[in-house]
């Protein structure tokens, strides 16, 4: 099975670090704000699954006009939408975000695709303003999953958050089945991005 996932939300909120510690299971404080699809395989209960994940650079422009954003919601079969629990700003975004993808897909009459919400820098607890509460208030209300983790401190909650999306990927997968067309364009496109970044690795 290949998944197809959007990692979204503002800057300095640990987007790429929680990326390259799932992938590499190291991290990595410091990334410039490049647009990235990392290509990752390992088996889930006996079945061979290729990650592909598309690491994006925050836009203050969400409109549906813009064909980078449709292309990123007809690529994705799930979201990870990551906000820091030390910045309420990025917690708004997030929720935001939400909205746009739900009215985008409907828009472009896309299927429906799975959302995680990420509340990253547990570690900072000290400095936090966005409450567990709130962020799981927000899942509720929008039908998404809901994980709160350290990418700096903790690999195995962040597994935790794409084994979450990847299981309802997979629900999602079983009713509804996608053309191929743009996919197939993109999975080469993401070979090619993967051969790369493991290179600088």
């Amino acid at each position: 099975m290949d998944a197809n996932i959007v990692v979204m939300g503002t800057e300095s909120v640990g987007k790429s670090a929680l990326t390259v510690r799932l992938l590499t299971r190291r991290f990595i404080g410091e990334y410039g704000d490049i647009e990235s699809i990392y290509s990752h395989s390992y088996m889930v209960d006996g079945r061979e699954i290729t990650l592909n994940v598309w690491d994006s650079p925050y836009s203050e422009d969400f409109s549906v006009k813009t064909s980078l954003f449709e292309k990123k919601v007809q690529w994705a079969d799930g979201y990870v939408l990551v906000y820091s629990i030390c910045d309420r700003a990025s917690f708004n975004t997030v929720s935001r975000l939400i909205q746009t993808i739900k009215s985008t897909k409907d828009y472009l009459k896309a299927d429906k695709a799975p959302i995680v919400i990420v509340g990253n820098k547990r570690d900072l607890h000290h400095r936090r303003t966005v409450l567990s509460e709130e962020g799981r208030l927000l899942a509720l209300n929008t039908d998404c999953l809901f994980y709160e983790v350290s990418a700096a401190e903790n690999y195995h909650s962040v597994l935790m958050v794409f084994h979450g999306l990847l299981d309802r990927v997979k629900d999602t997968k079983l009713t509804t089945k996608k053309p191929l067309g743009f996919r197939g364009i993109v999975k080469s496109m993401s070979a090619v991005f993967a051969r790369r970044r493991t290179d600088s690795f």
